[in-house]
């Protein structure tokens, strides 16, 4: 079942923007991580600004294209930790794994073929 628009779905990017720029303070994140969570906020931005869809700006990735991206990030994010050498780090690996969760968990329940002009 696709519960969430393509409009909640921008409101939920926006959001993730802002949780990756604010997790290095909130978590201690440092270093890789921390660096990682900036990276993933400037990407996400731009992803969502070139995305056609309610809050896209340029419009020039098809929504269906950032669903599938996201479904790259989700597992991704899920083994950054390992992948990276950070996985020691508990606060920093079990951020990555919840974002990776959050973000399979939105892509599944996101309507990427719904109405996305306003």
């Amino acid at each position: 079942m696709k519960v969430i628009s393509p409009r909640m779905h921008g409101y939920l990017d926006f959001l993730t923007v802002i949780l990756f720029l604010l997790a290095p303070t909130l978590f201690g994140l440092n270093q890789i991580p921390a660096l990682l969570a900036y990276s993933l906020a400037a990407i996400h931005l731009l992803v969502t600004l070139a995305s056609d869809f309610p809050f896209g700006i340029v419009k020039i990735i098809p929504f269906p294209i950032h669903g599938w991206i996201e479904r790259v990030v989700g597992p991704a994010l899920i083994a950054v930790p390992f992948i990276l050498g950070f996985a020691t780090d508990e606060i920093a690996r079990n951020f990555y794994i919840g974002a990776g969760v959050v973000i399979i968990i939105v892509g599944i329940l996101t309507d990427y073929q719904g109405r996305t002009s306003d």
